[in-house]
């Protein structure tokens, strides 16, 4: 009967007690789809953990069976020696540093202009970016008034002139020395008539008039001048009445005073010749001999020495007034026309002002006119450095430039870091253009093998029974390991840099070329 039952009867042929699980039929159903719609919503999800899972696979099968093949330890070969070839060229210890290139000591320029009447306007003179200063230039003019640029470290600060003295005069008539001019004892801080004269000639010698004196100088100048002719002319007075005075009677009043006492005697024996007027002849012979005598007695000048010695003291007072007003017309230098700087020659890097306006601030920044280079470096790297080392960096053009250590400091704040500055060989202009305000790499040369040398890893040196120092030389091929033909070389070690040391073999045959061992 089975045989013959068609489909639809076989649908029909369920058991009664299947009743439950055919009505819980839809439920699951719905479950089933419930499941696809997830997998449909985050298909891009399932596809890539799908792809990672199928990548470890992977990766487990090749480090199993590729990077780490199932064999026994006994399969792999003997290692061999490792070995490295002796070097033959120069070998030299290296400092390397970084170093900024740039003019050196950079300092802004202030001018003191409270002297100047009104506002400090500036008139020319401008200095332009790159130009040089140096003795005797004219760093600005201010309302028509040079700055002269002299050698020293301490600012401007005061009108220098006859009579003051302190280590600023000091220090302009040592700068005047060295334009060559002379201003007197250079080692007294007076500034007298001589610096004043070389102050004279120093606006001469830059072509500017001298500031001018005082107000009411030169008026005080000439009164003192005439006093003093007046006074010599009182002297000059007082010294004739004294020697008037003190000459005595001339030749012709002593004449006349003889003549007279000679002409009473005559008269008085004419009276006693004829007894008459005897006693009046005897009083005339006694007043002309009295008026003889007073005529040759000694005279009192006592009042015209004291009128001379007045007239002195006079013309005393009348030069010391002209030696002050004399003074206050001699040349002076103002504060404001005066620029000190250290080490010259100095380059302009920066004007803050221009033709027309007023002076406020720094006028301008200026540095030494000679390229350096400023580097740091560690303490102990810094006491194997000295001053004229020689050291080399690169040029914008790939080549090597020669300089030389000029100065070691140890470091203000941290004391591990030292200073280092180097002065360059002569640089082109286009060179000191492109350089400036880089950082280069230098290499400063601390130890160096007298030319070529032979030379291998510190690595492959071995002591000996003695102490003594060897290599071990391969013969045959290091990959043999233990089994490879090598030989000992005993050698004096040298130089020591970068890893590798200078050998000279003592006992036995080395050449460049060969290998030596540096590890098993």
């Amino acid at each position: 009967m089975a045989e013959h039952e068609t489909p639809t009867e076989r649908l029909h042929v369920v058991p009664a007690d299947d009743e439950n699980e055919t009505s819980e039929e839809p439920p699951l159903r719905s479950r089933v789809s419930g499941w696809g719609r997830v997998v449909r919503g985050n298909r891009t999800l399932w596809l890539v953990a799908l792809i990672a899972v199928v990548c470890l696979v992977a990766g487990l099968l090749v480090g199993r069976f590729l990077l780490a093949p199932p064999s026994s330890a006994s399969d792999a070969p003997d290692a061999g020696l490792v070995t490295v070839p002796v070097e033959f060229g120069p070998l030299s210890n290296d400092v390397t540093l970084r170093a900024d290139v740039g003019y050196a000591d950079a300092v802004e320029v202030k001018l003191d202009t409270s002297a100047v009447s009104g506002p400090a306007v500036v008139t020319g003179q401008v200095p332009e970016v790159g130009a040089t200063l140096n003795a005797l230039s004219i760093a600005l003019e201010v309302v028509g008034r040079p700055v002269i640029v002299l050698p020293g470290e301490l600012p401007a600060y005061r009108t220098l002139r006859v009579g003051v003295a302190g280590p600023d005069v000091l220090q302009l008539k040592q700068a005047l020395v060295g334009v060559g001019l002379d201003a007197g004892d250079v080692s007294s801080n007076m500034f007298d008539e001589a610096t004043a004269n070389a102050v004279g000639a120093l606006y001469a010698q830059v072509g500017y008039p001298l500031p001018p004196a005082e107000e009411g100088a030169s008026e005080a100048l000439r009164g003192a001048e005439e006093g003093v002719r007046s006074a010599q002319k009182e002297i000059a007075a007082a010294q004739q009445a004294v020697d008037a005075a003190a000459s005595g009677p001339s030749k012709v009043d002593s004449w006349q005073a003889d003549v007279k006492v000679a002409a009473a005697e005559q008269a008085l024996g004419a009276a006693r010749t004829s007894g008459e007027g005897v006693q009046q002849a005897e009083w005339d012979l006694q007043t002309a001999k009295l008026e003889r005598d007073q005529l040759h007695a000694p005279k009192n000048v006592a009042s015209e020495r004291s009128a001379l010695d007045a007239a002195r003291a006079q013309l005393s007072s009348a030069n010391d007034a002209l030696a002050e007003a004399r003074q206050k017309v001699l040349p002076h230098l103002p504060a404001s026309e005066v620029l000190y700087l250290t080490e010259l020659p100095r380059r302009v890097d920066a004007t803050t002002v221009e033709r027309g306006a007023v002076l406020e601030g720094p006028a301008m920044t200026v540095s030494g006119a000679t390229v350096r280079l400023t580097g740091a470096a560690a303490e102990a790297d810094a006491r194997l450095l000295e001053v004229g080392a020689e050291a080399a960096f690169e040029l914008p053009d790939g080549t090597e430039h020669r300089a030389v250590i000029s100065e070691l400091t140890p470091g203000k704040e941290s004391k591990s870091r030292w200073e280092v500055l180097l002065a360059p060989d002569p640089l082109t202009p286009e060179q000191i253009t492109e350089l400036q305000g880089s950082n280069v790499r230098a290499k400063i040369k601390i130890g160096a093998t007298d030319g070529d040398v032979l030379s291998v890893p510190l690595a492959a040196l071995t002591a000996g029974p003695g102490g003594e120092s060897r290599v071990e030389v391969v013969d045959s091929d290091p990959r043999d390991g233990e089994d490879a033909e090598t030989r000992m070389i005993v050698v004096e070690t040298g130089l020591a840099a970068e890893g590798a040391v200078e050998i000279t073999p003592t006992e036995g045959k080395l050449e460049e070329g060969d290998l030596v061992v540096v590890g098993r």
